[in-house]
């Protein structure tokens, strides 16, 4: 995911890749939709509507035809078109210029058989919805079976109907519609060399770590947040009789691994990392500016696990942070910032109830921005110790402060000791 700025008079041209039928429009909203949202259904539909009557290619629009049709801001279309890429139903190429030119390339949703099959899509849906939803979604695909065993099969063959005769020469035409569904693309994954080391030689087939299967792991490990340690015994447990992994059982091995680490829950997807449009501008070098940078460009597993000095957080730490991205719907650099006003307000403990409390208070306040978050808790804190002057002088109260309330926000040069002064600041707290 790259960080471009966008602008309203952006013009875009919608390219459709693929056959996409009506069929295709139910399947996105019944299936897709809890996973990627309302607002980025409506962007892919709002995108089929600007193809021309050919549905092949639109004309030149701009972003601001979209902001019109659709009602909403530009900055909450980029999110929604980011999930569409991240899905594969959208993939986006631009050319830069005076105004910048993009390139939206439709492609059809995958099957519902594959679908149902997939080892992200299917696990988040089913945890989205719940059982009772989930058990309608798929008996309304289901496909009914027939018996023919007193059947007989007296279907014509081609060759049987038709002959074939000398005729006109005929040059293969390639640019003809097809339809393409694009696969969703992870840029991080196990490590196979040390996952197949492990493995003893004598348990497996030389056909074992097939592309498929490989392809199945990376995604079990993403959708169930394991490492490759994690994965070298359940994969190994997974090896059937004739050497070769047994898919079926190691989706099973996962989800229960998972489960037992997270009290019987299953993943789901969050927005990872503070969108972009959420962002400050790069380039201050303050102290402050530098502590944004921090909070905005960390996950909140990478930040509270810099807090364990590398180690794993606990579970249950791990749902409170779950909670404020998935219930609460926080941005992550908001929830980073209080991760690190908490456990320093707090004597390094994360209490649920105290996190629950400010979370309440934040949501009121519609605070949405790292920097939002930061002056807010400086506000606070010094309203507290103003209405409690002895916590001023408690030594042990100021050694709680966060680092960023004696910084000014507006300050843009740093000195060299200033410097190695955050960056040890940094190390712990990044």
């Amino acid at each position: 995911m790259k960080n471009l700025t966008i602008l309203p008079a952006d013009t875009y041209t919608v390219i459709n890749k693929s056959v996409i039928n009506d069929s295709d429009i139910k399947l996105v909203t019944m299936l897709y939709q809890p996973i990627i949202g309302f607002a980025a259904v409506s962007l892919y539909l709002t995108l089929i509507d600007d193809l021309d009557k050919r549905d092949v290619m639109s004309e030149d629009l701009t972003h601001h035809h979209l902001m019109s049709t659709m009602q909403l801001k530009l900055d909450d279309i980029v999110v929604a078109r980011e999930k569409l890429e991240a899905v594969g139903l959208l993939k986006t190429y631009l050319k830069k210029g005076g105004v910048n030119q993009y390139a939206y390339l439709l492609y059809s949703p995958i099957s519902a058989y594959e679908f149902f099959s997939h080892p992200i899509l299917n696990v988040v849906l089913y945890n989205n919805v719940g059982k009772k939803e989930y058990d309608k979604l798929l008996n309304f695909y289901k496909v009914p079976r027939v018996v023919l065993k007193d059947y007989e099969d007296v279907t014509a063959s081609f060759d049987e109907v038709f002959k074939s005769v000398r005729g006109s020469i005929l040059d293969l035409e390639e640019d003809v519609m097809n339809r393409e569904s694009n696969n969703i693309v992870l840029t991080k994954g196990v490590d196979f060399n040390l996952l197949i080391s492990s493995i003893p030689n004598d348990l497996m087939n030389e056909k074992c770590f097939s592309e498929d299967v490989k392809e199945l792991i990376n995604a079990l490990s993403f959708t169930y947040n394991l490492k490759t340690l994690d994965m070298q015994g359940l994969v190994r447990d997974s090896i059937n009789e004739r050497g070769l992994i047994d898919k079926n059982k190691l989706r099973k091995s996962c989800r229960d691994y998972y489960q037992f680490e997270n009290n019987g829950n299953l993943p789901t997807l969050i927005y990872q990392k503070q969108p972009s449009y959420l962002k400050t501008p790069d380039g201050d070098n303050s102290k402050w500016g530098r502590l944004v940078y921090a909070f905005e460009n960390l996950t909140p597993y990478q930040f509270l696990k810099a807090k364990y000095k590398g180690a794993e957080p606990t579970a249950r730490d791990k749902r409170l942070i779950e909670d404020l991205l998935v219930e609460q719907k926080f941005h992550p650099g908001v929830v980073n910032v209080l991760i690190s006003y908490v456990l320093q307000v707090n004597n390094q403990q994360l209490k649920k109830s105290y996190i629950e409390t400010i979370a309440g208070q934040w949501k009121r306040l519609n605070i949405q921005t790292v920097e939002e978050a930061m002056k807010f808790t400086v506000k606070e804190y010094k309203k507290l110790n103003k209405e409690s002057p002895k916590t001023v002088t408690n030594t042990k109260n100021k050694s709680s402060e966060p680092v960023w309330f004696n910084t000014n926000p507006n300050k843009s040069e740093i000195s060299d000791e200033e410097s190695m002064e955050l960056d040890k600041i940094l190390e712990e707290l990044v």
